[in-house]
């Protein structure tokens, strides 16, 4: 099969978070005959491997399997030499990658440079405490030394080195109830909250450079609400508020961190601290792969999975053919072009002899 309809036969099969299923039993389909050895197969998570020869690294090549909720772009085509559909871009077109590359091997019998493990995992566009990757990690410890991961999220084929961390907070401005009709016997939490978030919504990014790469550390609100009645000045106003923090923070000083920019008097609970992950760019094999392209070597501004991965010691980078500014959207694409350039670069890198 093509690769381009490959993707698009993997798009018009529904996956949205919680409801991977029906791909995750295709995908399995798919990769039974060719060979490789499968490791697990559960509704979480599809893991093979091919034959390991232990003079060669172990590089694992990684996808999840869900998307976000349809927006009316289902199903696919093909179109103006894009495949257009929901989780085109982020990221079936990688998934397509990966299932290619299997055939590919099972195939030509290349000589390879690198062993592989295929891993295509569920419920990666939810709160990361809902991620089935940790307890693969679990039951698959061996996986754990491997070499490198290579996520193939959306980067437009660029390499993108390390990630972000993510905190997720409620911000609590408290004042006092009363009449509408009488407001100064009370103290408006809207006002208090207006003259506050107006300071934070002034604050600028941060830079801080790790690796050689520059990752910005930013604080948004992305959420607000509060009132009572249209009679009522209300007492509390509640903010949800967003803390992105570069590669080398820990979780305790991010965690400080966001304090100190929204006032050690505030009241602020914070609900999650996602890791950000360590840059690999020096690492050996993501140069090797880095010169089968001249692909360059970028931060991610933004978290993925490649935090999770580092954080049983595996060095992982972004990788894929995806554009991230059509992630999510509902003209979500991938462009052939860019999907053949990912599958060949990938080829390279397999078959290439070790430096």
């Amino acid at each position: 099969m093509q690769l381009a309809e490959l993707t698009l036969s993997l798009v018009d099969i529904p996956s949205e978070s919680r409801n991977e299923r029906a791909l995750a039993e295709h995908v399995g389909r798919m990769m039974e005959p060719l060979g490789l050895v499968e490791r697990l197969r559960t509704d979480d998570c599809l893991l093979y491997t091919t034959d390991r020869d232990s003079s060669r690294p172990l590089v694992v090549l990684a996808g999840h399997l869900d998307t976000v909720p349809a927006q009316d772009n289902l199903p696919g085509r093909l179109e103006g030499g894009s495949v257009i559909g929901l989780g085109a871009a982020d990221m079936k077109g990688g998934l397509g990658v990966m299932i290619q590359l299997a055939y590919w091997i099972a195939r030509e019998r290349p000589a390879r440079g690198v062993d592989l493990a295929f891993l295509f995992f569920a419920r990666e566009e939810l709160p990361v405490a809902e991620s089935p990757l940790p307890e693969l990690f679990e039951r698959e410890p061996s996986l754990t030394a491997a070499d490198l991961a290579i996520v193939l999220e959306p980067t437009a084929n660029t390499i993108q080195a390390g990630c972000l961390g993510n905190l997720n907070a409620t911000l609590r401005f408290h004042g006092e109830s009363a009449h509408s009709a009488r407001p100064w016997t009370g103290t408006n939490a809207i006002g208090v909250a207006a003259r506050r978030i107006d300071a934070l919504s002034d604050l600028e990014r941060e830079e801080v450079v790790v690796g050689g790469l520059s990752f910005y550390e930013v604080l948004s609100i992305t959420q607000i609400s509060g009132g009572v009645a249209d009679n009522v000045v209300p007492d509390l106003v509640e903010c949800r508020l967003n803390y992105r923090f570069a590669p080398n923070r820990s979780t305790s000083s991010a965690r400080e961190r966001a304090r100190e920019l929204v006032g050690a008097d505030a009241d602020l609970e914070i609900t999650s601290v996602s890791p950000g992950a360590t840059v690999a760019a020096g690492n050996e094999l993501v140069g090797r792969l880095s010169g089968m392209g001249d692909f360059p070597i970028e931060p991610k501004q933004a978290w993925t999975p490649v935090a999770q991965f580092t954080g049983v010691g595996i060095p992982s980078i972004n990788f894929g053919p995806g554009d991230p500014v059509y992630a999510h959207r509902k003209d979500e694409r991938v462009d052939v072009s860019a999907l053949s350039q990912t599958f060949d670069a990938l080829k390279a890198f397999v078959a290439a002899a070790p430096a």
